[in-house]
């Protein structure tokens, strides 16, 4: 069977393909089809854009995980909508082709993430909790889900996931979040009670794998562990994983100084439950934080 991927060459994406070739005959969109082909060889092949997909409907299935990373730059205005336009755009047009098609993709999987519930506190909230956030990440998200569920047909069955902060061995955020703690000086940001929601590169990639297999499956699945922590408790725990101290704690205002407005992905978190997910019946490889970060940080051991 064939299936189209956008953003196969990101973390979850190269993931996937690891975790699919053998059973399918996937396609990637990608800047450079060259590069693509040597990393991944001929478990891909790779094309610029939905321009050169003349007929979608040789797929069976569709997945869309493409979009500038959000916290690569501060968020200008510009910045914004280009994180906007990136993920607005590539599902507009997926949903499009799919709903123009006389023989539609049977599946359709297209990304999200837990910002989508903006500020939550120490509430937990699940697939089901009714949000009104009016933040950017909310409303990033929403128009998003919002694109790609306008594709749901009796055809064409449509899971949205909202994914949690990716742990991994590699790339992930991470690497991003270890130097101090290398140094001795890790320790919590801000109050450190805000949820921090996660989930492990081998679970995420799995959770979509289940979806893309469980015909029942549709609508909004969260893409994190099931038991999320709040950031203080993995920081901890980050600090334990690697025998370092935990004694420092990074101010707010610090991080606001630094970010911007970007910080208030770091210190307003949710705890998010993966409620429909577990419901599913897809079985976590790493329900825990502190397996999961001693499978990415001592995988040897």
């Amino acid at each position: 069977m064939k299936l189209l991927l956008t953003g196969g060459t990101g973390l979850i994406g190269s993931a996937l393909i690891e975790a699919l070739w053998e059973r399918y005959q996937i396609t990637i969109t990608t800047r450079n089809p060259k590069k693509a082909i040597r990393r991944f060889g001929k478990k891909v092949h790779a094309v610029r854009g939905l321009e050169e997909i003349q007929d979608i409907s040789e797929f069976y299935a569709v997945i869309n995980l493409q979009g500038e990373d959000i916290f690569a730059k501060r968020w200008t205005t510009k910045q914004k909508q280009e994180i906007e336009q990136s993920r607005w755009t590539i599902t507009r047009q997926l949903t499009e082709r799919i709903k123009e098609s006389s023989q539609p993709p049977q599946v359709f999987i297209s990304g999200s993430a837990v910002g989508y519930y903006g500020p939550q506190g120490d509430e937990p909230v699940t697939e089901h909790t009714v949000v009104e956030a009016d933040d950017f990440a909310h409303h990033l998200c929403a128009e998003w889900e919002r694109l790609a569920l306008a594709a749901q047909s009796e055809r064409t069955r449509v899971c949205v996931i909202r994914t949690g902060i990716v742990v991994a061995e590699e790339d992930s955020a991470l690497q991003q979040m270890l130097p101090p703690y290398l140094l001795g000086l890790g320790g919590p940001l801000g109050s450190g009670e805000q949820g921090f929601s996660w989930v492990h590169l081998d679970d995420i990639a799995g959770i979509i794998e289940f979806l893309l297999e469980q015909e029942q499956c549709r609508g909004i699945y969260n893409g994190t562990a099931p038991n999320p922590v709040k950031q203080k408790k993995f920081s901890a725990c980050l600090a334990k994983v690697l025998r370092k101290s935990h004694f420092m704690r990074v101010p707010a205002w610090v991080l606001k100084l630094v970010l911007g407005e970007r910080s208030m992905m770091l210190l307003e978190g949710q705890l998010v439950l993966p409620e429909r997910t577990l419901q599913a019946g897809y079985e976590y490889k790493y329900p825990e934080v502190e397996a999961a970060l001693r499978a990415c940080l001592l995988p040897s051991s």
